[in-house]
């Protein structure tokens, strides 16, 4: 019940976009500290329909990401520390996660560690929403029974990755469906094994995705996605907003997808 009501606490169209599993994140970057950057993605994201940004944890980031989008903020980090000041700042919603940045420095995080963030910040904000992403260098199962003790430990917005770690090899939409298979994977079993557990917290899927594979990912169970890389390595702010907007129509014809 305490999950559900800090839930309640993000902004109404949020609440319904992750009920409706069509809720659509854009990414900025956890080490992407450049205003210019973040407002050109942010104001991206509020032109082509995104309901949330996720952020570096930086509280000039979190006031300059609302201003110029107009949507919620989520800022991620992996210091606890961090994120009292970004909420303070306006932050909807904080998140332990995007560890993509780190693998190539071989930094890995395990479920232990995980755990132990996760506790660290539900004793820092207890009444802020938390998202946690499920590290993908995990075995399914593992991965699985993180998630579980995630929500036992008050995370109430489960995340995956695995973008990283896949290996296309095909060209087109072939290869766009390699790229996602490890995230898409994960959102397939980790929401099956909350399910089965009676632990309540919508999924996000992300890493690795575009608009061929966010349908998939909903499919997979997911309630909804978070997409990076696709938007966040253009420099033209127009072929951000189309990316974004062709996401959101992805997402609305999700129906149409069988699996």
């Amino acid at each position: 019940m305490v999950a559900k009501s800090r839930l309640a606490q993000l902004p109404a169209s949020l609440r319904t976009a992750l009920a409706e599993r069509r809720a659509l994140k854009v990414i900025a970057g956890l080490t992407n500290f450049d205003a210019a950057s973040v407002e050109r993605i942010s104001r991206a994201a509020g032109l082509g329909g995104a309901d949330l940004i996720d952020v570096a944890c930086d509280s000039a980031l979190v006031r300059l990401a609302a201003e110029v989008s107009g949507l919620p903020i989520c800022v991620s980090a992996v210091d606890p520390e961090l994120f009292p000041a970004a909420v303070a700042a306006g932050a909807a919603l904080v998140e332990i996660g995007n560890y993509d940045a780190f693998y190539p420095l071989g930094r890995i995080f395990d479920a232990a560690e995980v755990l132990e963030l996760t506790r660290r910040t539900r004793a820092l904000l207890p009444e802020v929403v938390l998202s946690v992403t499920v590290p993908h260098v995990l075995p399914l199962d593992q991965q699985e029974q993180l998630a579980v003790d995630l929500v036992a430990a008050g995370a109430d917005i489960i995340q995956t990755e695995g973008g990283t770690s896949a290996k296309p090899f095909s060209a087109g939409s072939l290869g766009l469906i390699e790229k996602a298979a490890p995230t898409l994977a994960a959102a397939h079993s980790i929401s099956r094994a909350l399910r089965s557990a009676g632990a309540i917290a919508p999924v996000l899927c992300a890493s690795g995705l575009s608009a061929v594979t966010v349908p998939l990912a909903i499919a997979a169970g997911a309630a909804g996605v978070g997409v990076g890389s696709a938007i966040n390595r253009l420099q033209d702010e127009l072929a951000m907003v189309a990316v974004v907007r062709g996401l959101r129509e992805a997402l609305a014809n999700r129906a149409n997808v069988a699996v």
